[in-house]
């Protein structure tokens, strides 16, 4: 039971599941995922952190990307540095940052993620840019107004270009939206947003490129089912307090808690959201959404740009013109309408997990063809091949004593494994050069022997085979 609630939670770390299993087990439960006994289930929900790493220590077995952020010079003295006083009380005040899916090179145009984190409630929204500009985080801006249950009542953004313009800072204006910055090369100042970047996006999407319309619609159709799952079933820690004590620095946190959590207990929101958001969560299946993330995922990777000769108009865009599209209905009810998904199935061995988050797709290797330093049995090679041709079966090394005593001092034991190397590309060349002279005498040997099985009579057999008869 807990392998099950652990892999539906995408398997986070103890201390996060621990608090979060009152709320996902009876979710497990009412879909039908566990059945459990009383006794079980009070287990299952008073477990510790400790004991659940001890259980899961089995099961258990990350890269970097490239920085895009570029400073926006002129209009930094219009946009104040943020000073942190009470944006960790309210929900509305959101960390910004833009995350690059460039792979292995900034050239060219590629695809961003606006990641917008509360600093309160921890709620997160990724959407997908086809492009960086502030025309483009603009029109983020606006779709996530529409997806956010609560008002963004600010903004908080690095020194980037993209967010530094004047067309941003009209905007917030406009809607009333209070818009702050971070200090110059302090990456900490956006510690909320920064930490979703890598446990969000980077974890689910990876490190690949991607480029142009049909993989901007996968990456949008996959945060579709992202958000939901983050938001209601992906729990976190929040710092409460912090003190030092002699040289060392404590840290207490309160129990871990999902984002919608965290906006249901508190007294700003508004009780016609909770009930809405309430009604989704009830009808959420976990263990459903989580399949259809890994299905869109596998949609998604069907685009990644491998190598810089690569043609978007071409290979991996015509793989999925059309994509695939989020279904809600299969991660809620009906219940008929989803596919039977088996537990064990759920549980993904360490090793394929591994591959699947935090993915960084390696560019093809080219073949290592040439030679980078000279052939030392070159002048000796053709005798080779004779000593191996009388005798397929000589060994490297004894070869090698025989060079070494007709040369004296030409030839040495570290040369041992080059002289394997070339014996055993002879011997597979000579297999399949044997295999094929074989092939060749069989079917010479059977088209002499193709007869008319009607015009065949005793006769013509005894002649056939006439000096065995003699015998």
């Amino acid at each position: 039971a807990l392998k099950v609630a652990w892999a539906a939670a995408n398997y986070i770390a103890s201390k996060r599941l621990a608090p979060f299993l009152k709320e996902l087990v009876p979710a497990l439960e009412r879909h039908g995922h566990l059945q459990l006994t009383e006794e079980t289930r009070s287990q299952l929900i008073s477990i510790s952190p400790a004991t659940i790493d001890r259980i899961l220590k089995p099961l258990r077995s990350n890269g970097h990307g490239i920085s895009t952020t570029k400073p926006g010079k002129l209009l930094k003295h219009q946009i104040p540095i943020r000073t942190f006083a009470d944006w960790e009380e309210e929900p509305g005040f959101f960390e910004a940052d833009l995350v690059a899916h460039c792979g292995w090179s900034m050239e060219g145009s590629f695809l961003y993620t606006l990641v917008l984190t509360d600093v309160a409630t921890g709620w997160v929204e990724c959407l997908a840019l086809l492009h960086r500009s502030g025309a483009a985080v603009i029109h983020a801006l606006d779709k996530a107004r529409e997806l956010i249950p609560f008002p963004i009542l600010g903004i908080d953004t690095d020194n980037g270009s993209e967010f530094i313009n004047a067309d941003l800072i009209e905007y917030c204006e406009k809607k009333k939206i209070t818009f702050t910055r971070g200090r110059a090369y302090k990456k900490n100042d956006q510690c909320y947003v920064e930490q979703k970047n890598g446990i969000v996006v980077r974890q689910i999407v990876g490190y690949d490129r991607f480029e142009g319309q049909h993989a901007y619609k996968q990456l949008t159709e996959l945060y579709r089912a992202v958000r939901l799952y983050v938001n209601f079933y992906q729990p976190s820690m929040k710092l409460k307090k912090k003190c030092r004590i002699s040289s060392k620095l404590k840290k207490t946190y309160y129990p871990a808690q999902t984002p919608f959590q965290r906006l249901k207990y508190t007294e700003h929101a508004k009780n016609k959201i909770i009930k809405k958001l309430d009604s989704i969560n009830h009808a959420l299946d976990p263990v459903r959404l989580l399949k259809q993330i890994q299905v869109l995922q596998d949609a998604l990777w069907q685009h990644v740009i491998l190598a810089k000769q690569t043609n978007p108009s071409n290979d991996a865009y015509t793989k999925s013109e059309y994509g695939l599209k989020f279904q809600p209905p299969i991660c809620g009810l009906p219940k008929e309408s989803s596919v039977e998904i088996n537990n064990e199935d759920l549980i993904v061995p360490p090793g394929i997990r591994k591959r699947r988050q935090y993915r960084k797709t390696k560019k093809p290797r080219v073949k290592h063809w040439w030679r980078t330093r000279k052939d030392p049995f070159e002048n000796v090679w053709d005798e080779v091949c004779k000593w191996l041709e009388n005798n397929p079966e000589r060994t490297a090394t004894s070869m090698l004593l025989k060079l070494q005593k007709k040369c004296p001092g030409e030839y040495t034991n570290g040369q041992l494994r080059t002289l394997q190397r070339r014996v055993k590309a002879w011997r597979k060349k000579a297999i399949i050069t044997y295999d094929d002279r074989l092939l060749k005498e069989d079917l010479m040997i059977e088209s002499a022997h193709t007869v008319d099985l009607k015009a065949v009579t005793v006769d013509t057999l005894k002649k056939e085979e006439e000096p065995y008869f003699a015998i």
